[in-house]
């Protein structure tokens, strides 16, 4: 087995984030296999390296070592392009100049999953269709019509039809940079990665990503995506949240061992007592995760 854990460097660790390192960690540790980390910094104008240096520092703290060198997709724009190339070549990429507004004006497009915004109407897709000369262009991928579908470690049985959900999807910015779904697909397949642990909110981009595994002849993880730790307000976690950071919380003088205890117990692992991370590594299994999503009540962080 051989799992990782994939940040985005665009603020400091938050415990959501920490937890999800956590549970694969201790997913690939109970396997015997390795953990791998892998920065994904594409996105330059909200990343930082002052948040890449707090991110080896917080699971350092926290016992999270990982194997091997880290993987910064800052320096992997020739692998992606390399995939990009081979789309086209299969004619599944086509040039698209429309705007997002655009897009969202477009009266018969719904609303797709929350991460891609309304379902693209096809506007420059060929033959029909074409990008504006002289425009910027992104670069979307035709996906296969039917069902995607998948066995989630948590989940069971899930999926989509991508064409009824989301369209055509952009799998190269109109900046030059790759999107998330062919960065993640690409860096996943030549990493080795057998088995990717991550958030439910994350769930609706696997067809996505499944259908490029397929289109670029690449061999899938398996996927489990785990329930969102929530604030007390019932919100998800967020990098500003300086009181739920790591960063914030090792400033204040908590010990690594709660926090460990505090993810463990909301998790579904223990009964929330100061452990080391290693010590989970015996008794963790998928079973005994949680189904659903976690408030991570002050009370409890005491």
């Amino acid at each position: 087995m051989r799992g990782r854990f994939a940040p985005s460097p665009t603020g400091r660790l938050h415990l959501g984030n920490a937890r999800s390192a956590l549970l694969g960690w201790l997913q690939a540790r109970a396997a015997g296999g390795e953990f791998l980390l892998r920065v994904e910094d594409l996105d330059r104008a909200r990343c930082r390296p002052e948040h890449v240096e707090a991110l080896y520092r917080d699971l350092a703290w926290l016992g999270l070592h990982w194997d091997g060198p880290v993987l910064l997709q800052s320096a992997r724009s020739e692998a992606y392009e390399a995939a990009l190339a081979e789309l086209r070549a299969a004619g599944r990429v086509y040039p698209c100049s429309c705007t997002r507004q655009e897009v969202a004006r477009a009266a018969s497009a719904p609303h797709g999953p929350l991460d891609e915004g309304p379902l693209y109407p096809g506007t420059c897709r060929p033959p029909s269709g074409s990008a504006r000369p002289g425009a910027p262009t992104a670069l979307r991928f035709q996906p296969r019509p039917g069902f995607t579908s998948f066995v989630d470690g948590l989940h069971g049985p899930s999926g989509h039809d991508v064409c009824d959900a989301v369209g055509d999807f952009v799998v190269r910015r109109n900046d030059g940079v790759a999107s998330y779904q062919l960065a993640v697909v690409v860096d996943d397949a030549q990493q080795g990665i057998t088995h990717v642990l991550r958030g439910d909110d994350l769930l609706t981009s696997t067809p996505r990503q499944l259908q490029l595994y397929e289109a670029l002849g690449l061999q899938p993880p398996a996927f489990t995506h785990v329930p969102l730790l929530l604030g007390e307000d019932g919100r998800r976690m967020a990098k500003r949240d300086g009181a739920s950071t790591l960063s914030g919380l090792r400033e204040a003088g908590v010990q690594a061992e709660r926090v460990v205890g505090w993810l463990a117990h909301w998790s579904g692992l223990t009964d929330g007592r100061p452990c080391r991370a290693a010590e989970l590594v015996p008794g963790f299994s998928l079973d005994l995760l949680r189904r659903m999503p976690v408030v991570a009540s002050p009370s409890e962080m005491q």
